[in-house]
């Protein structure tokens, strides 16, 4: 399809960024104003005003009226959150936020319940707004933002747009947080009326989308076709989300600007085949972005993709692509103005840094080679991926501490299944409410460059070194943006480095990388113990045998410990133990277990209360396996390894206890090498276990809890050990390990290494020599970790990967589902 936004009538000068001052004073102003308080940003209003003022009288020049533009906008931001800082301290909810009574209320919801993962049952989170609170014997009227955790199976329906009357604990809201408080519901909701009917026809659509594609897809098609269209993402598989993120793609798994253009492009086509007023195809395409923000759900993500959309109707409209520059600095002053959460939101400032790439930089570059032979399509395909894809480049790494390699091949090799698939998907919703056959004969011929935009991504994720590490935060961001910068001038400067730089790409790809990859000498052949780089959390393989380990917890989440098992080429699983159902040592079982063989999975007696255990065993009972329970004294052997359960003994797990107390400790031994596991024991529970069995002795210490303080230097001393190893993630907030705990086993004259610098650990060898072999850490293997906005141990993500039976559609024929 063509580009919605025009050839330009001339090239952009230097004065079509008149207005890129003002949009970058909104964003500094809304990243600082939360820690000001309201007097001051009234002051600073003030004062910007009175500047503002100065400047634009008489006859001012260009230079004075972009200072000018730019202190009008920071009268704006500062004003606006001024306003907000003092609503929130004046709120009827902030002084309802004191104690865990709870109160009654009345919400409309803003957004559709989103499903949180943690160690205790389903819960959601839905933005909302509060209409009125409970205040002695009358109500109050009120109109602030709260986010609300809820249970999932009494919330999980609940429309944008649906007021509701709840009771829960009122909790204050931190300032950068965008809302008043937080809300912990301690029950259903009781419904007040019906969601608009545009929220209802919205849903109803979503509903039909995703219905069809169970059942006409595959699993990992099925979860991404919803995902691509309209931005639902329930279904997605979590490992299939990552592929995407390492491959460079992730923009794909949510509404982005590429949807909106689709669409607008879709509308525009038959009206451009009849030249149509250009103001006409502006009034039409903007009915239909509407419509689209509907279906999508007007949330942060495809607000920013509309705003960037509308930069293109813009240009439309005017006949001018200059026009798009000034405009797009419009837009973000207006978003972040709106909805100040914006500026701490990673996708808004991709979606910025992209659009104004694709705005500044493709017409020039697709042109140029265009000069040179190149066809047009394949010219602004590689024009548009490579100015995107250098503009978010500093943004990606500074963020996540990794730079996609394959980013560029593999956004090339996408693009041309992206606007088949959201063009079929969207029809396939439209129709499914009513003739559900045709919907699912679409969603089939949707079904194909899905699954190739799949093969992409898991392909392109796959290749080894696809990403490499980079600095990670402000320091990363500004130095990858100087390497880009200094690099593109000096092959601009002197043209001929353009071919030796071209001879050093093609000998690193032919021979630097192979040769690479036949000397990395991982995994080790004679493995012991592998300790997985999961980040914040715990993943120990015991290899038994080719394919096959015991796998002693699974870390956080799904993706790192997916990878580690594959790096180790493990796809049997005769017996997994499980520590304790802390969310850092079973939030990426299902990771694990996916796709692979499991026998048994095994844990420690459980506290009575933990109502965690129900969510262990529909895990479990999805992967075909079986659940034991395991008592001190039992063993259990597996090929070479010999397992000795030390605790915790039943007679501990009181209704009370901790359960980093309750954790599962054993000794396995192979070939002779004795290795201890301690789960998240903490000093007194360690204390308990030394007074009941002072034998410990072995030859590798798993330290216990992330080398946090809360241990015993008596019981890391009874172990002997030589080598302790600390599971823990890079720049976690915790400061584990702590320089106590280091210093105790420093005493104890043990070595010690740790996944967040030497990332997978292997011990190898056997009892008559034995050695450790660091991989080195892995770029991306798990982000650092981030405490979650609801109740304790909750973070943001799925909770299963959902599995499906795939059939074909009526209309598939003797051809069978794809």
């Amino acid at each position: 399809m063509r580009s919605v936004v025009p050839e330009p009538d001339r090239r952009w000068t230097w004065t079509d960024l008149r207005l890129a001052p003002a949009a970058a004073v909104v964003w500094g102003t809304t990243l600082v104003a939360p820690l000001a308080s309201w007097p001051l940003l009234a002051g600073v209003a003030v004062g910007a005003a009175a500047v503002a003022g100065g400047l634009v009288r008489g006859r001012p020049s260009g230079r004075a009226l972009v200072v000018a533009a730019a202190s009008a906008a920071l009268v704006l931001a500062a004003a606006s959150a001024a306003l907000r800082s003092w609503d929130r301290e004046a709120s009827p909810l902030a002084g309802a936020s004191s104690g865990e009574s709870p109160v009654l209320l009345e919400l409309r919801t803003d957004s559709d319940p989103r499903l949180v993962a943690g160690a205790g049952p389903p819960r959601v989170v839905v933005e909302a707004t509060v209409t009125r609170l409970a205040r002695g014997p009358g109500t109050v009227a009120l109109d602030d933002a709260v986010v609300v955790f809820a249970p999932a199976e009494e919330w999980a329906g609940l429309l944008p747009g649906q007021a509701v009357r709840t009771r829960g604990v009122v909790t204050p809201a931190g300032p950068a947080d965008g809302v008043v408080a937080r809300v912990s519901a301690r029950g259903p909701p009781e419904l007040l009326g019906d969601p608009p009917w545009a929220q209802r026809a919205a849903g109803s659509l979503r509903a039909a989308l995703a219905s069809s594609a169970d059942r006409t897809l595959d699993p990992a098609a099925a979860g991404l076709l919803p995902g691509l269209v309209v931005g639902d993402t329930t279904g997605l598989d979590p490992l299939l989300e990552e592929d995407f993120r390492r491959s460079g793609l992730s923009h794909l798994t949510a509404v982005s600007g590429a949807n909106v253009a689709i669409v607008l492009s879709g509308v525009l086509a038959p009206l451009r085949r009849r030249a149509t007023d250009r103001r006409v195809q502006a009034v039409v395409a903007s009915v239909a972005l509407i419509g689209f923000v509907l279906l999508a759900r007007p949330t942060a993500s495809v607000l920013r993709a509309a705003a960037m959309g509308a930069v293109s109707l813009l240009a439309l409209a005017s006949g001018r692509s200059r026009a798009a520059v000034p405009a797009l600095s419009g837009a973000v002053v207006v978003l972040l103005v709106v909805d100040p959460r914006l500026a701490r939101d990673a996708g808004f400032a991709l979606s910025v840094a992209a659009t104004a790439a694709i705005v500044l930089l493709v017409p020039g570059w697709s042109r140029r080679l265009r000069a040179r032979g190149w066809p047009r399509l394949l010219a602004d395909a590689v024009a548009v991926s490579a100015a995107a894809g250098l503009a978010t480049a500093p943004l990606v790494a500074g963020l996540s501490g990794l730079v996609s390699l394959v980013s560029l091949p593999a956004n090339l090799l996408a693009a041309p299944a992206v606007a088949p698939a959201t063009v079929l998907g969207l029809l396939a919703a439209v129709v499914g409410p009513v003739a559900a056959p045709l919907a699912d004969c679409l969603t089939w011929l949707a079904g194909w460059p899905v699954r190739w935009l799949v093969l992409v991504a898991r392909s392109a994720a796959g290749l080894p070194d696809a990403v490499t590490g980079w600095p990670a935060g402000t320091t990363g961001a500004l130095l990858l943006t100087g390497l880009i910068a200094a690099v593109a001038a000096a092959l601009w400067r002197w043209p001929r480095l353009r071919a030796l730089a071209l001879a050093l790409i093609v000998g690193a790809l032919l021979v630097g990388w192979p040769l690479r990859q036949v000397t990395r000498g991982w995994p080790p052949p004679d493995a012991v113990l592998v300790a997985c780089d999961v980040g914040q959390g715990d993943a120990l393989v015991v290899p038994t045998g080719p394919g096959e380990g015991v796998l002693v917890d699974a870390g956080p989440d799904l993706a790192p410990v997916d990878r580690c098992l594959d790096r180790l080429g493990i796809d049997r699983l005769p017996l997994v133990l499980v520590s304790h159902l802390d969310a850092d040592h079973v939030g990426g079982l299902a990771g694990a277990l996916g796709g692979r063989e499991v026998g048994v999975v095994a844990t420690g007696t459980l506290s009575p209360a933990d109502d965690r255990a129900g969510a262990l065993a529909r895990t479990v009972r999805d992967a075909g396996a079986r659940r034991e329970v395991l008592l001190p004294g039992d063993r259990r052997q597996v090929a070479a390894a010999s397992i000795e359960v030390l605790g915790p003994t039943p007679q501990s797990a009181t209704r009370g206890a901790e359960p980093n107390d309750l954790s599962l400790v054993v000794r396995v031994t192979v070939h002779g090498l004795r290795i201890l596991l301690t789960g998240d024991l903490s000093a007194q529970a360690e204390q308990r276990l030394l007074r009941r069995d002072p034998d410990l002795r072995a030859d590798v210490l798993k330290v216990p809890h992330h080398g946090s303080a809360d241990n015993d230097p008596d019981f890391l001393a009874a172990s002997q050990a030589r080598v302790a190893i600390v599971s823990v993630g890079a720049d976690n907030t915790y400061g584990h390990p702590t320089r106590r705990l280091l210093g105790w086993l420093a005493q104890g004259g043990m070595r010690v290494y740790r996944t967040d610098r030497d990332g997978d650990v292997a011990i190898t060898g056997s009892a008559a020599g034995w050695a450790v072999v660091p991989r080195g850490a892995d770029p991306g293997a798990a982000a650092p970790d981030l405490p979650a906005r609801g109740p304790p141990g909750a973070t943001a993500g799925r909770y299963v990967v959902r599995r499906r039976t795939e059939r074909g559609p009526w209309c598939a024929g003797t051809i069978g589902p794809p």
